[in-house]
């Protein structure tokens, strides 16, 4: 069974940082290109980073350039998001994602609340 574990969520003043984790069971992460994505209430799914599988290149939000930064260890099967410098928009529920052309597995999701 796949399972995505994201943990690191809570409330922090803006300004302030996070460090959310992606624990991954069932799948091998280095086969898996993995994303983070997160969904404020009202609104849609929105995809946050993304990191390959094969150069580890990385793309991001505009919205979060220069402030999130997503990592994967692949002998741990985790991936990171590294957020700084949140802002009151950054609240939302975050998904940790796990995707290729026949798969596509998803986290339960983990509460980011910034506000002061």
């Amino acid at each position: 069974q796949v399972q995505l574990v994201e943990s690191g969520g809570g409330l922090v003043q803006p300004g302030g940082s996070l460090g959310l984790s992606c624990a991954a069971s069932g799948i091998i992460v280095s086969n898996f290109p993995m994303a983070w994505y997160r969904q404020a209430p009202g609104k849609q799914r929105e995809l946050v980073a993304a990191i390959t599988n094969t150069d580890y290149s990385t793309k991001y939000a505009d919205s979060v350039k220069g402030r999130f930064t997503i990592a994967r260890d692949n002998a741990k099967n985790v991936v990171y998001l590294q957020m700084n410098s949140l802002k009151p928009e950054d609240t939302a529920i975050y998904y940790c994602n796990a995707h290729n052309v026949v798969k596509d597995y998803w986290g339960q999701g983990t509460q980011v609340t910034v506000s002061s």
